[in-house]
């Protein structure tokens, strides 16, 4: 059996970035996605996120994609939102995502990121942390443009200036 350890650290929103992700229902949504993951074979090792979006570390096996894994994970869990009415109105996740490779040395440093973001978000709002996240690896793409797969590859943290865009 092959080893493959890949890690990705995946970000989506709320449609629209509407702030539905509410203190009292992130518990719940969270521990909703990480038992959908387990029972899809998703190693989930870290959720977490905030009024609008949600911050992901996962590790990929030999027969995952990012793209199935994000399509599963966001569609049945807005289902699920949507069936336990836990919105007055029909929720749903924002088409796009971001999804960064991370490098094994770095995964502890990504963890502690997402397992930190109501303090990040203190201090800026996910459309900046969004804008730093394009301006450090998404060359080429304009503000506002959406989110795209394969935006670059490294260990987020838009507080870390040490590393400039590197394309």
């Amino acid at each position: 059996m092959p080893f493959i350890r890949i890690w990705i650290h995946l970000i989506w929103s709320t449609k629209n970035r509407q702030p539905l992700l509410t203190a009292k229902l992130r518990p719940q949504i969270f521990s909703h996605i990480r038992e959908n993951a387990e029972e899809k074979g998703i190693y989930l090792d870290f959720i977490n996120g905030y009024k609008d979006h949600v911050h992901l570390l996962i590790s990929l096996n030999q027969t995952q994609s990012i793209a199935k894994i994000v399509h599963d994970l966001k569609g049945e869990s807005s289902h699920w939102i949507n069936q336990n009415k836990f919105s007055k109105f029909k929720f749903s996740w924002q088409e796009e995502y971001l999804a960064a490779s991370v490098s094994h040395s770095a995964v502890d440093k990504v963890r502690n990121y997402i397992k930190n973001q109501e303090a990040h978000h203190r201090i800026k709002t996910f459309a900046e942390e969004y804008d730093l996240f394009i301006k450090k690896y998404g060359s080429g793409l304009m503000k506002n443009e959406g989110l795209k797969p394969n935006l670059g590859s490294g260990d987020f943290d838009p507080r870390d200036k040490s590393r400039g865009n590197s394309r």
